[in-house]
């Protein structure tokens, strides 16, 4: 039994429940769900009046998405863990999410508004826990129209760990490798699922 993981799992469907059932009269604020310090999960909380993003010169690659459906990864107990918020308001946390394009920057050429996308988001921003995110185009793909948004959630991270596995580090060349295997052991996690 992992208590941590099942902690958070229960506090973030709590939370993302809440997203959906209530309205913030305010349109410059959106909840979110986060940490103000570093920590176990005893230090994640809804981040209640945490500022919408806003789409600017700076995030002119960048679309806002409204977030639908997010996962939940190993790396966002990490990042919980080890990395205190860089101001007052708090971190949003989270990485993989799936939701609807509200908003497009001004050289974003690739989407437009009212696209489904999915996405593994960037450590370095506020995360996919929230109502609202804005993540750079180069890092989106549109949602296959097979699956949820919550199921699509949960490819981005694990798919990218896959890819890298087989592309960058043994060097698998696309179209070449006919007839020829490669054993996976240990492929019960996400980047193994995604390799089988």
């Amino acid at each position: 039994s992992y208590p941590h993981i099942n902690s958070n799992i229960k506090t973030f469907a709590r939370t993302a429940t809440s997203f959906s059932t209530t309205s913030n009269s305010n349109n410059n604020i959106m909840k979110a769900f986060g940490i103000y310090e570093a920590g176990d999960h005893t230090k994640i909380t809804e981040l209640t009046n945490y500022p919408k993003p806003e789409l600017d010169a700076s995030t002119s690659k960048c679309l806002l998405v409204k977030v639908k459906g997010v996962s939940l990864n190993p790396v966002d107990y990490k990042v919980r863990k080890n990395s205190d918020p860089p101001g007052p308001q708090g971190k949003i946390l989270g990485w993989d999410a799936a939701g609807t394009v509200e908003q497009v920057g001004a050289d974003v050429k690739g989407y437009k508004v009212g696209d489904e996308v999915y996405y593994a988001g960037d450590v370095t921003k506020p995360g996919s826990d929230a109502e609202f995110q804005l993540v750079d185009e180069r890092i989106v793909g549109k949602k296959p129209k097979s699956v949820g948004f919550a199921e699509a959630a949960g490819f981005p991270l694990v798919s990218l760990t896959a890819w890298e596995l087989l592309f960058d580090s043994l060097k698998v060349k696309e179209g070449e490798g006919s007839g020829d295997a490669i054993l996976i052991v240990g492929a019960a996690g996400g980047g193994g699922s995604m390799l089988t």
